[in-house]
């Protein structure tokens, strides 16, 4: 998966479109440009020695995101907790706390830890709810969410990714994280339905199925747009009658949401 904010251009988006959001992003984008090459910097000549050295890291990351506006205690506590490097292949752990996404193999990426804070924050996470993701990736998100406490259901299409995240997720004790590889346009019907659905691949369209399994009350948030353009990461709310109000919140870049392969683990 890929989660890195992207400057605006124009773009096709299914659902209300906010262009005032977009603007909005602009100044932080243009502030990340800096910073990220600052810590790419950094990170190549001090390599970590130690769990201090590491933690060290953590609580720059998790600065930087503060200062960048996420605010939610519980998403910026995880993200103190969860160990980034562990989610990142050998090679590139000495940049494992900079603000961008990093290789994790199969064409895939770890985000950029602000998308995945900020992706968090809106999801108004708490202990015990109950989530869907698509798109496990490396695991991290999934982990952050398990961090606060929520229970985890997270759907990954490249095998070999799902098989090295849930090991991963087992080895550092999140037992409320459940990895299946398959399809995630399916979503996980025999799980549902969930408080919330975070999406972290784009497509042009919200999957019907993963709105059909979001709890009334619930938020789904995801990437939508064309992949040779500008997504827009976008939120939608189901009320408690089941009706759907989509808001867009800035623009990102992500990799396409695959459909019609995998199978289940």
């Amino acid at each position: 998966m890929i989660g890195d904010a992207a400057a605006p251009g124009s773009s096709s988006v299914r659902g209300s479109r906010s262009s005032a959001s977009a603007r909005r992003a602009l100044p932080f984008l243009s502030r990340t440009t800096w910073v990220t090459g600052l810590i790419i910097a950094c990170t190549r000549c001090l390599p970590a020695q130690d769990a201090s050295d590491w933690e060290q890291r953590r609580v720059a990351m998790v600065d930087l995101i503060a200062r960048a506006g996420v605010r939610d205690s519980a998403t910026l506590a995880a993200m103190l907790r969860v160990p980034r490097h562990e989610f990142v292949p050998v090679e590139d752990r000495e940049l494992a706390y900079g603000d961008f996404p990093l290789p994790i193999g199969y064409g895939q990426t770890i985000s950029q830890p602000y998308i995945v804070a900020f992706m968090t924050e809106q999801l108004h996470p708490r202990p015990e709810m109950k989530v869907l993701e698509i798109g496990t990736g490396s695991g991290y998100q999934a982990a952050v969410l398990g961090e606060i406490g929520c229970m985890v259901y997270t759907i990954e299409i490249v095998e070999s990714l799902a098989r090295r995240a849930a090991a991963v997720l087992a080895r550092l004790g999140y037992d409320d994280v459940h990895v299946r590889f398959g399809d995630g346009y399916q979503g996980w019907p025999d799980a549902a339905p969930f408080d919330a659905v975070i999406v972290t691949a784009a497509a042009d369209e919200i999957p019907p199925l993963l709105l059909d399994q979001l709890a009334a009350g619930g938020r789904l948030i995801m990437p939508v747009g064309p992949q040779d353009g500008v997504q827009y990461l976008t939120v939608v709310d189901k009320d408690r009658a089941g009706q759907l109000t989509p808001r867009v919140l800035l623009p990102v870049r992500f990799v396409p949401l695959i459909e019609g392969k995998g199978g289940r683990r």
